[in-house]
């Protein structure tokens, strides 16, 4: 009988897939970045997982979001993530928080239950919020920052903040993590110019964008967040000449 995750198991073992699926994974921002971290970990095996985006999808999103389409226009985010999770894999365990993270309901999301946050919140204050509250609780989170006015996904990177000097974004997050005391944080950025050709026809300052970067740093995103679990369980094997961990396994293994 074929297996949902066949692929990925024969790629790294029955074991380390397992302790992949009993991870459990919050991710905060399901628009583009958010959307296809979402999908991507999901499709790796993640079985655990909450989604909280207080937004609704926008016509405008078709072009930029894996969860944009004619027929979700206007329907709350994270509602349109947890039914895209469980056509994906109808035994995940999804709780989906269509609200906006702030001071006063942070407690609802019992972020300490989590193994790892994944930020892909727009939202400055938000997103300081959780990157504080994730130090605290000594829970690992990686942080995405803008993918507005990019065009080439080669140009993305996953590295400490204080590397991230060609992003808007992440020159505030940089200067306000500081006063906070969080001196490192695992983010993915670019290090492409942001640039655009034209402006909103409202006049608005609303960021450009194109389909393949931000899925790029979504799939990024995703990619680190697996890596991590492997790099931190128990017992450590290699794969592809590359040092992963996975409980209980033996070199004669693979």
């Amino acid at each position: 009988m074929k297996n949902l995750f066949e692929k990925t198991q024969m790629l790294l073992g029955a074991k380390t897939l397992n302790m992949i699926k009993m991870k459990k994974v919050i991710i905060f921002g399901v628009g583009g970045a958010g959307g296809s971290a979402a999908e991507a970990l999901v499709r790796s095996g993640i079985q655990t997982i909450a989604v909280v985006d207080c937004g609704t999808v926008d016509l405008t999103d078709i072009g930029v979001q894996v969860i944009a389409l004619h027929s979700t226009v206007g329907r709350k985010k994270a509602e349109v993530m947890e039914e895209r999770i469980k056509d994906i894999n109808p035994d995940a365990a999804v709780k989906a928080y269509g609200e906006r993270l702030t001071p006063d309901n942070i407690e609802i999301f019992r972020l300490s239950d989590y193994d790892y946050i994944v930020d892909a919140i727009d939202d400055i204050p938000a997103k300081l919020l959780l990157i504080q509250s994730a130090v605290q609780l000594n829970v690992p989170i990686i942080s995405a920052m803008s993918t507005g006015n990019k065009f080439n996904p080669s140009m993305l990177k996953i590295g400490d903040i204080k590397w991230a000097g060609a992003c808007p974004m992440a020159a505030i997050i940089r200067k306000e993590t500081a006063k906070i005391g969080v001196r490192n944080l695992k983010v993915v950025y670019s290090t492409e110019t942001p640039h655009r050709e034209e402006l909103p026809e409202d006049g608005s300052r609303s960021p450009s964008g194109i389909a393949f970067v931000p899925a790029a740093a979504g799939l990024l995103t995703a990619s680190e967040v697996i890596r991590d679990f492997l790099y931190t369980a128990p017992s450590e094997r290699r794969i592809f000449g590359i040092k992963f961990n996975a409980p209980g396994l033996k070199a004669d293994e693979f």
